[in-house]
């Protein structure tokens, strides 16, 4: 169930010292080949840390045979130093594989991904000789690498989708800070499929779009974000298009619902289905404006399906509907219709985890949905002193 279990893929997670709990806090992942084709998606936030930066030249090139990801520090509003500190651990990492191994392994074809507290540089002094640990212990241990990657995290997230003769794998990281543009906090995907660059592309945003793009958990956008997708080609086998799009979206969905449901402080997850809009985008708009509103992410802490809040949280968009058409059900029991009272809210049980919200814009045909949590006491503490 781990980033390893597609054939060509090894991975390794150590401890370097990065982490104050002294867990392991470097991970790595080498594709084997005989391919080494990749995609990535990264956030769209403005402020991108450098690992991104770096990360973001290499996928152009459309090759990457290893990643390196390291937890305790994002390397992030971190300046020029900064970027050469990515650079030198994709140098460090690409040298140690070449000795390592008997292929060649060059600077441009290592991804860097890094993850933790922004606008400190990271202890080049212990990464680097983590980054040789983790050389010497690769192996099947996607398990420990994505532990590695772990920050306020409280259990790692992997993944495995089985196609006719080949595997999608993955890894993920994420309980903050998810609010993604392109992608959500750290994930890296392995397939042992037969995919070129353009098609590895393709498939990843299709997948990202209807999956990490619509986890919304707190509304912040992470200057980190990163996804890679690996095809090793091991298993000679060549799914369509459309076979290994719907492979790898699977494998992303149940990512997604893992990053979800270990959300900082969360005590609900909360699916938003808007339908009847007038084209995706605005039932993506709706669902989003809902997913952010704190009105409504409180009321449902404290198990109370106050409509109202939901319904002036759609207000704010620009998409289609009229006010008096909307219909908002809470659990299954419709407490607003066309924009005004309908049946009794006390019929609603919130005692579960589990909420569903769906909204009728009576607009279109549309439809798309956005997942969510609470925001909790919980929440609030962890983020209160997370750099202290």
């Amino acid at each position: 169930m781990t980033v390893t279990t597609p054939e060509g893929f090894r991975a390794a997670g150590v401890a370097a010292g990065l982490k104050t709990s002294g867990g392991p806090d470097v991970a790595l992942v080498v594709n084997e080949g005989p391919d080494t084709a990749v995609a990535g998606v990264f956030t769209t936030n403005r402020v991108k840390a450098a690992p991104v930066l770096w990360s973001q030249q290499v996928v152009q090139g459309g090759r990457v045979r290893a990643v390196v990801l390291n937890s305790g520090g994002a390397n992030a509003c971190t300046g020029p130093a900064g970027f050469q500190d990515t650079h030198a651990t994709a140098e460090h990492t690409a040298a140690a594989l070449t000795s390592a191994n008997a292929y060649q392994v060059g600077a441009g074809e290592v991804a860097v991904c890094s993850t933790g507290l922004i606008g400190e540089r990271l202890p080049m002094d212990r990464l680097l000789p983590g980054v040789a640990a983790a050389v010497e212990s690769l192996g099947d241990h996607g398990g420990v690498a994505a532990e590695a990657i772990m920050t306020t995290d409280t259990r790692p997230k992997t993944t495995v989708v089985s196609g006719a003769g080949w595997t999608v794998g993955g890894m993920a990281k994420g309980a903050g800070m998810l609010a993604p543009g392109m992608a959500t906090m750290l994930c890296v995907l392995t397939t042992d499929a037969v995919a070129g660059p353009a098609t590895l592309d393709a498939v990843l945003r299709a997948a990202t779009r209807v999956t990490f793009d619509r986890v919304d958990s707190d509304g912040c956008m992470s200057t980190n974000d990163t996804v890679l997708l690996l095809a090793s080609g091991a298993s000679g086998v060549t799914p369509s298009e459309a076979e290994l799009t719907s492979a790898v979206t699977a494998a992303c969905h149940d990512l997604a619902r893992q990053l979800l449901a270990d959300a900082e402080g969360a005590t609900k997850e909360i699916a938003i289905e808007v339908v009847g809009a007038a084209d995706e985008d605005d039932a993506v708009e709706v669902g989003r404006s809902v997913a952010r509103n704190n009105l409504v992410k409180t009321a449902l802490f404290g198990n109370d399906p106050n409509w109202g809040r939901i319904l002036a949280a759609v207000g704010t968009t620009a998409a289609a509907f009229e006010p008096d058409a909307v219909d908002v059900a809470v659990n299954g029991v419709w407490v607003c219709r066309a924009g005004a009272a309908a049946e009794d809210r006390s019929k609603v049980d919130l005692s579960g985890r589990d909420v569903t919200i769906r909204i009728d814009l009576h607009a279109g045909t549309a439809e798309a949905t956005v997942w969510t949590n609470d925001l909790s006491h919980a929440y609030v503490h962890e983020n209160s002193a997370y750099s202290t």
